[in-house]
């Protein structure tokens, strides 16, 4: 039986290791214990911190994997490529690693192709030149996801609080301040296999809106002309290059401004988190995005065939008590559009601070 390590076992990691269980493999799954619903789906768990990759190391030469992969978390996916370059496992470069989960670098990235891109500045503490810059700006951590500590500043009076909150979340200890995009948000769903680029779907996002921007749901697929879509894959396409994305899934987060220019936000050299990759993308295209990651993490060529019918996806996140009346309103209207319910912690009803604090999710998929 074949091997793989997955690196993560929460929820969104979890639909990774069922669907390697059903491929055939035997999974070896690393994370922290707090309870996670992989710690119990998985053949092998080790309660090893994802950040302890000597340890995983050391533990994954005794398994010899054939494959080594995650999805949805920048923190997983630096360990996964640790691990599966000190392996000789097929993944992407350190440097593509270090420059797609640092909002820093990957700016500097972006400009050194050529690619639009806002002014931006990494700062630690409030810096008198900041007041140059034109209002209003986002203040976000360089080296996290989730919507931690993103704030939109419109006056600046709140900037120097904004870049506190965004330190003290920071690993590195670092905030990024750059200018706001104007325009709707989407993200652009591809898979790479040895340097070429596939798009799979473009996902419509939602929010909170200002100032923290908090995803409230996710729909697939996105109707765009032929001119908008030609100019998405093509600003894509290159970021994707510039980054030095070569295999894997990558997760793209842009926007298309009032006058039709398309503009990145950032890019994740992994699964869009939320869902998106692991449950939207294969409903509305049909095709296996999780296979398609397993078979280029072993180093096989990921193959475009679609499974099933395309669909309307939706995820839909709980943040209140009146949103799980809403779900259990549309479950008892429609209830075979229910895709999935996950489980929901009402702890964390009418708390949320970021995507983490969430209280739960719903998928629904409806015929087009």
């Amino acid at each position: 039986m074949k091997k793989i390590v997955i690196i993560g076992a929460n929820d969104f990691q979890n639909q990774l290791i069922l669907k390697a269980k059903e491929m055939g493999f035997e999974t070896h799954v690393f994370a922290w214990k707090d309870g996670s619903t992989g710690e119990r789906t998985a053949d092998y768990f080790y309660p090893i911190d994802v950040v302890k990759t000597d340890q995983i190391l050391k533990v994954c030469r005794e398994i010899r994997p054939d494959a080594v992969a995650s999805i949805a978390s920048d923190l997983t996916n630096i360990a996964v490529s640790k691990v599966a370059s000190a392996l000789g496992l097929p993944c992407n470069s350190p440097e593509c690693i270090r420059i797609s989960t640092n909002k820093y670098a990957m700016r500097e990235a972006f400009t050194k192709a050529g690619i639009a891109t806002p002014r931006f500045y990494r700062v630690d503490r409030m810096e008198a030149y900041l007041y140059g810059l034109r209002l209003p700006v986002i203040v976000k951590p360089t080296d996290r996801s989730g919507s931690r500590a993103i704030t939109k500043v419109t006056d600046f009076s709140d900037l120097e609080e904004a870049i506190q909150r965004a330190v003290e979340q920071s690993f590195e200890k670092q905030a990024i301040v750059e200018e706001f995009i104007e325009g709707e948000e989407y993200s652009y769903e591809a898979i790479s296999y040895k340097g070429t680029h596939m798009k799979l779907a473009i996902t419509k996002k939602y929010t909170t809106g200002e100032p923290h921007f908090i995803e409230t749901g996710h729909v697939e697929p996105c109707t765009f002309s032929e001119d908008m879509l030609y100019k998405i894959n093509y600003v894509m396409r290159r970021a994707l290059d510039a980054l030095k994305i070569t295999d894997g899934a990558s997760h793209g987060e842009f926007k298309v401004t009032p006058n039709g220019k398309v503009r990145i936000i950032e890019i994740g050299s992994r699964m869009g988190g939320d869902c998106i990759g692991s449950d939207l993308v294969p409903l509305s295209t049909g095709y296996d995005y999780m296979e398609m990651v397993i078979d280029v993490a072993c180093g096989k060529e990921p193959r475009l065939i679609r499974k099933s019918a395309p669909k309307r996806a939706e995820v839909r996140f709980l943040f209140n008590r009146e949103d799980v009346e809403a779900m259990e309103r549309y479950q008892a209207e429609h209830p075979e559009n229910i895709v999935r319910i996950s489980e929901i912690d009402p702890s964390k009803l009418g708390s949320a601070s970021d995507s983490s604090t969430r209280a739960g999710y719903y998928i629904t998929a409806e015929n087009l």
